[in-house]
Formats: C-alpha cells, sequence, structure tokens
C-alpha cells in the first residue's frame, strides 16, 4: 500500500483571496516565514477576467520539453485551454520556476519536521475551495526527487552535464 497526499480544487469556490499564494511563498522562504514573494509559491490562482474564473493551480513535476497539445475543454459551459490545467514546469511558461535562479518548483505539501496536519495553503484558505485528503492505495511507494535533484535535472537539460561537473570541480577545489 501506497499513501497519497491530495489537494482538491473547488474553483466554484474561489475567489481569488490568494491567501494560499502568500503564505506558501512565506513557509518556503529561506529561512521560513522572513519574506512573501508570490513568485516562489508552488501554488498559483489563474484568473480568467473575461469569464470570471479563478483556478488554482499546483507546481507539479518538471518537464524538459513542451507539451504538443493546445486543446480547448468546456467544462459547466466555461472553456479552458489545456494550459490553465497543467502543472509542470516546462520550457514554454515561467509559471513555475525560481524567479532567481529559473529552477523549477513544486508542491511538497508543505513537508516540514514536525510534519503539519494539513499543507498550509490549506489551512490559510478562506473559502474552502482547497482541502487535503490523505488515502492509501494499492502499489508501492515510488521514490521522490529531492528539490536538488529537480534543480540538477533542469541545469544538466539546459547547461549539459559536461559545463555542471566542471563548475562543480571549480567549486571543490574553492573548499
Amino acid at each position: 500500500m501506497k499513501k497519497v497526499k491530495v489537494i482538491k480544487v473547488d474553483a466554484d469556490k474561489c475567489n481569488g483571496c490568494r491567501a494560499c499564494e502568500a503564505i506558501c511563498s512565506a513557509f518556503h522562504a529561506n529561512p521560513k516565514y522572513s519574506s512573501n514573494n508570490p513568485e516562489r509559491s508552488r501554488i498559483r490562482i489563474l484568473f480568467n477576467p473575461l469569464k470570471d474564473v479563478y483556478m488554482p493551480v499546483f507546481a507539479g513535476e518538471y518537464t524538459p520539453s513542451e507539451c504538443m497539445g493546445r486543446n480547448v475543454y468546456t467544462i459547466d459551459g466555461k472553456q479552458y485551454d489545456e494550459c490553465s490545467f497543467c502543472r509542470a514546469s516546462c520550457p514554454s511558461r515561467n509559471l513555475f520556476k525560481e524567479p532567481d535562479s529559473g529552477l523549477p518548483l513544486k508542491c511538497d505539501m508543505c513537508e516540514s519536521d514536525p510534519p503539519l496536519a494539513e499543507p498550509m495553503c490549506v489551512q490559510w484558505c478562506l473559502s474552502d475551495a482547497l482541502t487535503y485528503e490523505e488515502r492509501e492505495e494499492e502499489g508501492e511507494e515510488e521514490p521522490q526527487a529531492s528539490e536538488m535533484e529537480l534543480g540538477l535535472e533542469s541545469l544538466a537539460d539546459k547547461y549539459g552535464m559536461d559545463k555542471i561537473t566542471d563548475a562543480v570541480a571549480r567549486m571543490s577545489k574553492k573548499s
């Protein structure tokens, strides 16, 4: 059995207050709660002013290439393009990238020591648009890549492995 953690989104309840973005960026600041930069948030509220729709979207997996699909979906009479639901950090947009380094961001469910009962965005959601669920499903636990591994993978895709190993070798000589 594997433990699955899910944050469910009810877009009809989201009022666009962005409290989830603010607390997420503060929680992931270094040191914790020392600053608030929504560009570092692992959740973003996408807004379509013509349709008056707010859509909370969480940072997902890093992908080194753009997707091919640009389909449009109609749900309850509202139209959404595929990028609206996409959680990936990809080359076609800067939505889930660290503003200073350009490294990809990913939602980590606010993992900390001691562990939180719920991610901060769920705790701070004023309209109950975000709810947290933890359940067990059949299957094996998949190893999760660390932030460092995701960052290195992103740098390797951008600059090549040779440049990274050269930079690490130069840095290790300085120590």
